[in-house]
């Protein structure tokens, strides 16, 4: 099944589909990391287990934001509602920041504590397991979420999917930092805080890579200069069509909006004109999906009103 094949309620249907199994995951975990921190002793599961309960907060808003996204054009919205879902996607990349920059900091304070000769308290085996089953569910939840989203190009679904991700790095970090404790002996408990730390890194990391794109879309940042040539290619390949010019793109949530200025025979009728801009229309939706808004302003061409018998 291509992008093409995938009509908007059906889209829908899946995005929730996909946030919901989430979701359930995710609430299976958490629960899950704060028994196995509290009885395993365990801060780095504890923090874990917080790492989780932002991912079910992240379902929460994906479920909500997709909603109104979906929502038609209306009255207040002559673009529909699609930045509704950038806007959900820009708070899974915030939420992601705030997790990244809370686990450095209990990481670092860790580290801090036994330089200055603390100690830590040696997690239980409880803990280390909890952490294992996370990264193997998390991964498989991640692989199956993004490929989804890609699917349906949907930013949202996408973001949440490496939310999915970044839980599994920190549980990568928080299964290497209780396995150490656990194996290594006490002097080595300061490898829990110290792999959270190189974790909290990539997941900042990653929330800057999800909230940039969703900054260029908010301020209207141009598509990329492949696309618009590719929307000029398509453009030039209708006949009697010249001279594309003042194109102006950006990102409405999962649409494109494109608006353009072509050149035409001025010999031709309205009626003819119009003919022809529908058709260019009809062309680019087929390449860049049907919910493309697209405004086609047509101008004659200089060289019939300048020879206006040929």
């Amino acid at each position: 099944m291509n992008k093409m094949e995938i009509t908007p309620e059906r889209r829908e249907r899946r995005i929730y589909k996909i946030t919901v199994l989430g979701s359930v995951v995710n609430l299976l975990l958490l629960v899950f990391k704060f028994i196995a921190g509290i009885a395993g002793h365990s801060a780095a599961m504890l923090a874990d287990a917080v790492h989780s309960l932002s991912d079910f907060i992240t379902d929460i808003i994906v479920i909500v934001f997709v909603r109104i996204s979906s929502k038609p054009e209306d009255e207040g919205h002559d673009y529909g509602h699609g930045k509704y879902e950038t806007l959900a996607t820009a708070i899974i990349g915030l939420i992601l920041l705030l997790v990244g920059a809370g686990v450095f900091w209990n990481g670092v304070s860790s580290i801090w504590h036994v330089i200055h000769g603390g100690t830590l308290q040696a997690p239980g085996m409880l803990a280390l397991v909890a952490a294992i089953v996370s990264v193997l569910s998390k991964e498989i939840l991640y692989r199956y979420t993004v490929r989804e989203g890609r699917l349906l190009d949907s930013q949202a679904v996408v973001a949440n999917a490496w939310h999915h991700r970044s839980d599994a790095f920190s549980s990568v970090g928080t299964t290497l930092g209780i396995g150490g404790a656990i194996l290594l002996g006490d002097n080595w408990r300061v490898l829990d805080p110290i792999a959270a730390v190189v974790v909290s890194l990539f997941i900042m990391k990653v929330s800057v890579k999800l909230l940039a794109p969703c900054m260029d879309e908010l301020l209207d940042k141009s598509l990329p200069a492949e696309v618009e040539n590719r929307i000029t290619d398509t453009i030039l390949a209708s006949p009697g069509v010249t001279s594309p010019h003042h194109l102006r793109t950006r990102r409405i949530g999962s649409h494109y909006s494109i608006e353009v200025h072509v050149r035409m025979d001025g010999r031709l009728t309205l009626e003819e004109a119009h003919a022809k801009a529908t058709t260019i229309e009809h062309k680019l939706r087929q390449e860049f999906g049907e919910g493309t808004y697209i405004s086609i302003h047509v101008e004659p061409d200089k060289k019939t009103i300048s020879n206006p018998n040929n």
